[in-house]
């Protein structure tokens, strides 16, 4: 399917990502070739695909650009030929720089993406269930790690259940919360990062709020409003 790139990449708008993921949810053909996208966008972040332009590369570029511009045209044409394909060369590195550079939100768009496939998908809980004792051992033998689950209902925010999610061809822990008729969705897994203090995104008119602690990495998502998000993770880090 022709958008696919574009969905994997976060470059559609709400619309087309809605109806796109409705096709998904009906063509096992398309949800192959998704994953098989989200694959090589996941190799081509690595850091072995990471480097810099060797030293000096600009200036001999620059070097090769004034000697082209000489009206000797038997010897121009090739010249500017060989400059442009090094320029266009070093655009794809730093497009692979900047992709790298920019993990951090092309996995807020994929959180944006799993957030509204669960409200649109009729599949938002697994187990549905307010107490934090039901929704943790659930969990138990279907991921690798033993998720955090916080009763936060005095704070204003209701646990709803949870549910197996996928991100980056992995399995996540999802929690669900509730605030008046706003849906929270909780992602949460292992990361080897340092503890983060929550930070702040909007996505496709979505809030979120992404933070690290304690070896988990957790991405908060919802249409409730930015404070309101960030009272939630707040509540998340002290509570117990």
């Amino acid at each position: 399917m022709r958008l696919l790139d574009a969905y994997v990449d976060g470059e559609l708008d709400i619309v087309a990502t809605l109806e796109l993921e409705r096709h998904l949810d009906d063509c096992q053909a398309c949800r192959i070739q998704r994953g098989e996208y989200e694959a090589l966008r996941q190799k081509l972040q690595a850091r072995g695909f990471l480097f810099e332009a060797p030293q000096g590369l600009e200036n001999r570029l620059r070097a090769r650009l004034r000697t082209a511009s000489k009206p000797a045209w038997g010897y121009r044409v090739p010249a500017l030929a060989a400059s442009l394909a090094a320029l266009a060369l070093l655009a794809g590195i730093g497009v692979f720089v900047l992709r790298g550079l920019n993990s951090t939100q092309l996995v807020a768009q994929e959180i944006v993406s799993c957030h509204i496939r669960s409200l649109m998908a009729n599949h938002l809980t697994d187990v549905l269930s307010s107490d934090q004792h039901t929704v943790k051992p659930w969990f138990s033998g279907k991921v690798d790690f033993a998720p955090a689950v916080k009763d936060l209902g005095a704070e204003g925010f209701t646990l709803e259940g949870g549910r197996l999610d996928y991100l980056s061809s992995r399995p996540v822990a999802a929690l669900v919360y509730s605030r008046r008729q706003h849906t929270i969705n909780l992602f949460l897994w292992p990361s080897g990062n340092a503890d983060s203090a929550p930070r702040a995104f909007t996505i496709r008119g979505y809030n979120l709020v992404h933070w690290t602690r304690g070896q988990m990495t957790y991405w908060a998502v919802s249409d409730l409003n930015a404070q309101e998000l960030k009272a939630f993770a707040q509540d998340q880090l002290v509570s117990r």
